[in-house]
């Protein structure tokens, strides 16, 4: 059986007791919370509503991305990086 949630404007497929990393949720941690089930399938059937229950595990930061912007001939050169604010979270079911 699987899913298609929608968190934090994003949809993501999802099994029951998938960890998965999303945008930066509001809510501390072990708090649990509702999201938007877009369509389920078990074996064939598939449902296109209902709401899973998603439990957050921990605030951390993502890995570093750097952009490097170049204007040839010009002498400009500017390097930028920052790192995304994400929440790891577990589907507890799927409903």
């Amino acid at each position: 059986m699987f899913g298609i949630v929608n968190i934090a404007g994003q949809q993501f497929k999802v099994k029951q007791n998938d960890n998965i990393f999303v945008h930066r949720l509001a809510g501390n941690v072990g708090d649990t919370m509702d999201a938007q089930v877009l369509m389920t399938s078990n074996n064939g059937a598939i449902n296109m509503s209902g709401n899973a229950k998603v439990e957050i595990l921990e605030h951390l930061q993502g890995d570093k991305v750097i952009t490097f912007h170049k204007k040839r001939r010009k002498g400009f050169s500017k390097k930028i990086g920052h790192r995304e604010a994400l929440t790891k979270v577990k589907i507890t079911s799927l409903a």
